[in-house]
This record gives C-alpha cells, structure tokens and sequence, in this order.
C-alpha cells in the first residue's frame, strides 16, 4: 500500500475514495458533524483522501437525504445478527 505524509489512507482514484466515503458513513455511527464527508487530492502525495472539512461529496449528500445509508445500516445489522446463529 502507498503512504502519504500525511498518514491518511490513500485511494488511487476519486471514484474508488468515493466509494469508501459512503462505505465508511454505512458502516460507522458518527456523531452529528462528525466523521468524512468529502474526497479531496492530496498536493502531497497525488492521491486522493477523505476528510471531515469542507462542502458535502455530493453523492454522500443525495445518499443520505433518500435515506439509503440508513437503509444500509439497519441491512447490515440484520445480516450481523443472522450471521452471529
């Protein structure tokens, strides 16, 4: 795996750090205005993060308005429960 100095997770596209943004809001409870909520390139390193600053990705903005990420969640939570029998 790459490293970036500024110790963040680096993603070799924006599509592929967009994806992990909604996969992180899916599958961790962050308080209210917490946690990432945007992808930016790093001057650094060339690749690109996720970060908590900034304007909402869009994408996160459409998903959690229709109420898909909490869909998700309750979706993973049975499937843990299920898979726990």
């Amino acid at each position: 795996m790459r490293k970036c100095v500024t110790h963040k997770r680096p993603y070799e596209s924006y599509d592929s750090a967009e994806s992990a943004l909604i996969e992180a809001r899916t599958r961790f409870d962050y308080a209210h205005n917490q946690g990432p909520i945007a992808v930016y390139r790093c001057e650094d390193c060339g690749f690109y993060h996720l970060t908590s600053q900034g304007k909402m990705n869009e994408t996160l903005g459409k998903y959690l308005a229709s109420g898909k990420i909490k869909l998700q969640k309750e979706a993973d939570r049975w499937l843990d429960k299920l898979n726990k029998k």
